[in-house]
């Protein structure tokens, strides 16, 4: 979890999640399930890409809410250091 919510603080913006997946390293199949429970405690609010130019469907963007960043901020204080990521949408998908 810690992983997550540092990647979107690190992010500063809505993020998709396979971005996260990238950055964080971790799978997709945790990834989500992790998305949607941050979603359901109120620490993450996601939305729908506005329309876009690339093919393939819409992406569901995540990001922070302000008890999301403060619960990051708490998980971060008494945790281990963060890892040095790249920023997400520096991280290349396959």
């Amino acid at each position: 979890m810690l992983d997550v919510l540092r990647c979107l603080v690190a992010a500063g913006h809505p993020v998709w999640g396979l971005q996260v997946s990238a950055t964080t390293g971790r799978p997709t199949g945790t990834v989500y399930p992790l998305l949607d429970r941050l979603e359901q405690a109120g620490y993450v609010e996601s939305s729908w890409e506005g329309a876009n130019d690339r093919p393939g469907p819409r992406r569901r963007l995540y990001a922070l809410t302000a008890s999301g960043h403060a619960r990051a901020q708490e998980q971060s204080a008494v945790a281990a250091p963060a890892p040095a990521w790249p920023a997400p949408e520096q991280v290349a998908l396959s």
